[in-house]
């Protein structure tokens, strides 16, 4: 059986005439390439650092810069017109602590501060990021599988290859360019729409070379500076595929060469070996137990640090999925259904993100949620379909561009001994799970907006509709807001269902009023969350400093623990870009989904396509008898319709007049 063998650079043994010194010269030359790499990647990041020091202005505006300072050095001018002068008459320099106040440098620290607010450079903001991930996602014990990771899918309409070697190839260099823009902090920031002002990117930081580790009473994310191969399944076994060699990254065409290898590798997995990946799938206290027990050394150990310290996680799928054949409904659900939770035990849970590349050339990325927030996901996503449908393109039979070198040694099994089994909890869970996805084609964000209405509040009240009709009454709806605009900012708690809300579902003779007043009070509830006036991360923040304290509170206890039966998420769309929807309209993403998060409840992720599409995800459990993902997906657009029909009483005749516009 074939063996991952580590590479030693140093050995050496005692001898009766002394120490007999061996040197590796390839792991030598390896540690002075990855010495190399760090390096490239530090003095790149001192560039943009000086870059970023003048943002939202450019490098070759500073030349403007510094003849405007001189300018007004020689005329003896003041820039601030006159304010300097009235600050000086109300305020005596000796109360400055003999600052020197000149209007050239009472400005440059004025702009400076400024532009670092811009940054969210040196911002005093206090954050919660620390606690908020150890108590929400890391102490939590039961599995993270369905409850916890999300998914993204590939585009709607068109599969750039149906070679699954290819798309493989292709999809990994495109995210091995994402991590070499982030190392260098070469990405153009996110920002809010329509603005300059941009949004903390702290989140970037552990997308790659990533681990969640289990621990018996809290789990530990675990991040490595530098990776050079990803870990790969394939048929229940476990491969190391190195994408670097001699400090290039592979092209695209050598990477679908040694992804083909593994296709073509016909050895059976080891004992115990297919069904690994299910321990990461199941409760996270068993996990840390059995870890600590067959895999704190030997070979066991060995094979894990490979899938942990890897880039990330890449599972060669032998299904095929997407929107296909007679059934294109239930197969897309289906395709949501197998990245959520595939087979439990051929994706590994517990990486920042894993790969999955169907049989077909489809693909899609399951992704952990404790290290990042699905925008953050997204925006890798985005790059990664774009660069790989767009920059880097495939020959006309399919496969990938680039020359190969065909002395590349081969992908390495990973080696097991493993007496164990570990599914059946796992199973139960993805069982469970009742997924629906949908395109909604009869409008988008295009025609809200020419009601003078935001889409989000659009969706929102349409969830809201939807809910009550579907279950008779309401309940707590949590949509995730970001919080970005702060330092290592995360997500605040967007309340839709609100009085408003309620009112305009229960009145039919006002709902027009009520629906406008409903909106407005949802955009300003957003508002208040994305900058920081949201109530659910402060109630948070005291309930653990009164665990910290000793100090129970009923009120938090009880506030904190009712559930979300109703649990939403807009999939932002951020680099549209990279996408010529006018061109080429086939290219439409899907977004992503995931699971629910109450019992008894919903999980509804949408993502806005363009001007005339909302694709909508919908979740829930079979085990709950009231609740249904097509029967709530129905009611989702039935909701939309009607509250269109009710801004524009000629909607509904227009729809009929086109029937080609129906999903």
């Amino acid at each position: 059986m074939a063996e991952a063998h580590q590479a030693v650079a140093f050995q050496f043994t005692i001898t009766p005439e002394g120490i007999d010194l061996h040197l590796s010269y390839q792991a030598l030359s390896q540690i002075y390439l990855s010495g190399l790499r760090s390096w490239k990647k530090r003095i790149s990041r001192i560039k943009n650092r000086i870059i970023k020091g003048v943002y939202p202005a450019s490098p070759s505006s500073w030349l403007f810069v510094v003849i405007a300072i001189l300018a007004t050095m020689y005329m003896q001018s003041d820039p601030s017109m006159g304010l300097i002068a009235k600050i000086r008459e109300h305020l005596p320099l000796s109360k400055l602590c003999n600052a020197k106040f000149h209007p050239i440098f009472f400005s440059f620290r004025l702009g400076n501060k400024l532009i670092c607010s811009l940054n969210g450079m040196r911002v005093s903001t206090f954050s919660v990021s620390d606690w908020w991930e150890e108590y929400v996602y890391l102490r939590s014990r039961s599995p993270i599988m369905v409850n916890s990771n999300y998914y993204g899918m590939d585009f709607l309409y068109v599969t750039p290859t149906s070679t699954q070697a290819a798309r493989a190839g292709n999809t990994i260099t495109a995210l091995f360019l994402y991590r070499r823009k982030v190392n260098r902090e070469e990405l153009n920031p996110s920002r809010i729409p329509g603005t300059v002002i941009p949004l903390c990117a702290a989140q970037c930081e552990r997308m790659f070379n990533t681990t969640r580790t289990p621990g018996e009473e809290t789990d530990v994310l675990q991040h490595w500076q530098d990776s050079e191969f990803v870990a790969v399944y394939h048929r229940g076994r476990y491969f190391r595929l190195w994408v670097y060699r001699a400090g290039r990254l592979l092209s695209p065409r050598e990477i679908q060469y040694q992804i083909q290898r593994i296709l073509d590798d016909p050895s059976p997995p080891s004992p115990g070996e297919d069904k690994l990946g299910a321990l990461t799938a199941g409760n996270r206290t068993p996990w840390a137990q059995m870890r600590k027990q067959f895999f704190s050394s030997g070979v066991n150990k060995r094979s894990l640090d490979c899938i942990e310290k890897a880039a990330f996680f890449v599972t060669l799928d032998d299904q095929e999925e997407g929107m296909m054949g007679e059934n294109p409904s239930v197969n897309l659900d289906r395709y949501a259904k197998s990245l959520l939770h595939g087979k439990c035990y051929d994706r590994w849970f517990d990486k920042s993100f894993s790969v999955v590349v169907y049989k077909n050339g489809k693909n899609g990325l399951n992704a952990e949620h404790s290290w990042a927030d699905a925008p953050i996901v997204a925006h890798l996503w985005e790059f990664t379909l774009a660069t790989d449908a767009f920059h880097l393109g495939y020959t006309a039979d399919g496969n990938c561009k680039g020359e190969i070198e065909h002395f590349l040694p081969p992908p390495q099994r990973l080696s097991w001994d493993i007496p164990l089994q570990s599914l059946a909890v796992a199973q139960a869970l993805a069982d469970d799970v009742d997924c629906h996805v949908f395109p909604f084609r009869e409008f988008g964000k295009g025609r809200i907006k020419k009601m003078k209405l935001s889409p989000d509040s659009f969706v929102q009240l349409a969830l809201q509709l939807a809910y009550y009709r579907d279950r008779g009454t309401f309940c707590l709806t949590y949509e995730a807001s970001m919080t970005r605009l702060f330092r290592e900012g995360r997500t605040e708690t967007v309340r839709s269902s609100s009085n408003e809300s309620c009112a305009f579902v229960l009145d039919r003779e006002h709902c027009h009023k009520l629906l406008r007043k409903a909106a407005e009070k949802h955009q300003n509830l957003y508002r208040l969350a994305m900058t920081g006036s949201g109530i659910d991360r402060h109630l948070f923040c005291l309930y653990v400093v009164s665990k910290y304290l000793g100090v129970e509170s009923p009120f938090l206890k009880e506030v904190l623990s009712e559930p979300w039966r109703l649990s939403t998420s807009q999939t932002p769309v951020q680099q549209m870009e990279l996408f010529d929807l006018v061109n080429h309209p086939e290219f439409i993403s899907l977004g992503g989904g995931f699971g629910p998060v109450a019992d008894d409840g919903y999980g509804v992720s949408y993502i806005i396509m363009g001007e005339e599409m909302i694709n909508f995800h919908v979740s829930c459990k079979h085990s709950c008898t009231e609740t249904d993902s097509h029967k709530f997906g129905s009611q989702i657009s039935q909701a939309m319709m009607d509250l269109m029909t009710l801004l524009n009483p000629d909607f509904k005749e227009a729809t009929k007049a086109n029937p080609d516009k129906q999903s």
